[in-house]
């Protein structure tokens, strides 16, 4: 899979791009505040309809505009597929070969992109809401039930914290809903944490590789997921873990009630991450962190590529001068000849010219993209 086509109208700082590019590495240059890391983001948005550097869509649109407007042109195995996406003050409106997409969720999937930003060592050292969002936006890249299911508890979530706090004001009286609530949160929680859990361990599988290699076998990293059951005690099926979940908010309803929200549910899971059986948030050196991040999310390229048949494209923000030697030539070497990169970059000395050869370079200056004559030296 790659982005062969891309094009952006009144987009942050772009009024308007047309931009082709090369199925293997394409470098874009350019001093900083120009617009390199926006159109990275452009791409991310297109392929999951919302941004990884804010939650406001508003500031996806240029000064003054009424709208943005992506469009981009994905090539697979299998054919091309025109994908568009607008987002306005009304909302997004997606399309797929040119037909609009009643729900977003039908559209999220036709292009699976796998982001490294130097903030990405938070999967490591943020907070838990830091990598449950982690997952939810990975995994329902690879799977239309996860994020089907997810979606849905996520909105019955809401709804229920609502109806708590109108308990907890005395402003609502019936348990019933409650209960009503509480049995569709169950199911589609349930659902939830069996997926993530499978997730998870294919995913732990490419990235104890990938750990091993960067360490020289020196260091083994697991995962553990962490949530309210004890793993002694936790019903690995849906319908058993549908039925915990429906005893635990028997047990927590007059706390819940109390507090005026829902105590119990994959909303407040984490993971933790262990090297040689430590957990390296608390206890792992800054080093640890980096190669535990680093193998995390190079194990994503595998697992999408296991998940769907294809090859993601890989979007490298800024991140070659955040690694040493080591883990930047690892890092290279990961893609290399596999899979379709951008990479952004301040200047082409950050670029190994012995792992990366004749990639298609690009300027970025004040919001335009122009092909550079300039080459890997």
């Amino acid at each position: 899979m790659y982005l062969s086509e891309l094009q952006l109208d009144h987009y942050r700082n772009y009024e308007q791009v047309d931009v082709h590019f090369s199925p293997d590495i394409n470098v874009l240059i350019g001093e900083n505040a120009q617009g390199k890391t926006n159109l990275l983001e452009a791409i991310y948005v297109l392929a999951l309809a919302r941004s990884h550097r804010t939650n406001n869509d508003r500031e996806l649109i240029q000064w003054d505009g009424e709208f943005a407007k992506i469009t981009g042109l994905v090539q697979r195995q299998t054919g091309h597929t025109p994908l568009e996406l607008v987002v306005s003050q009304k909302g997004k409106k997606a399309k797929v070969n040119h037909l609009e997409q009643a729900k977003l969720s039908q559209y999220i999937g036709q292009l699976n992109v796998v982001l490294f930003a130097p903030e990405d060592l938070n999967i490591v050292k943020g907070s838990p809401a830091v990598r449950r969002r982690f997952i939810d936006m990975e995994f329902g890249q690879m799977s239309a039930k996860y994020l089907y299911n997810i979606s849905q508890y996520k909105s019955i979530l809401k709804q229920r914290n609502q109806y708590l706090k109108q308990l907890q004001r005395r402003q609502a009286k019936d348990l019933v809903y409650l209960g009503v609530l509480s049995d569709q949160l169950a199911a589609y929680g349930a659902e939830v944490t069996v997926a993530r859990r499978e997730f998870l361990q294919q995913m732990e599988k490419w990235a104890q590789k990938l750990h091993q290699e960067i360490t020289k076998e020196r260091e083994v990293l697991t995962f553990k997921y962490q949530s309210q059951i004890p793993d002694e005690q936790l019903v690995l099926d849906a319908e058993g873990l549908y039925q915990q979940f429906q005893t635990l908010y028997e047990s927590h309803q007059t706390r819940e009630v109390e507090q005026g929200t829902t105590l119990v549910g994959p909303h407040r899971d984490d993971v933790l991450f262990l090297v040689n059986g430590k957990d390296v948030q608390s206890f792992g050196s800054q080093g640890q962190q980096r190669t535990t991040a680093l193998s995390v999310k190079l194990a994503e390229i595998d697992l999408m590529k296991e998940q769907t048949g294809e090859y993601p494209v890989l979007l490298l923000d800024d991140v070659l001068s955040e690694l040493d030697d080591l883990r930047q030539t690892h890092l290279l070497k990961t893609f290399q000849n596999k899979v379709q990169t951008f990479l952004t970059t301040t200047s082409l000395e950050n670029v190994k010219k012995e792992i990366i050869s004749a990639p298609r370079v690009f300027t970025v200056t004040n919001g335009t993209v122009t092909v550079a004559d300039a080459a890997v030296n």
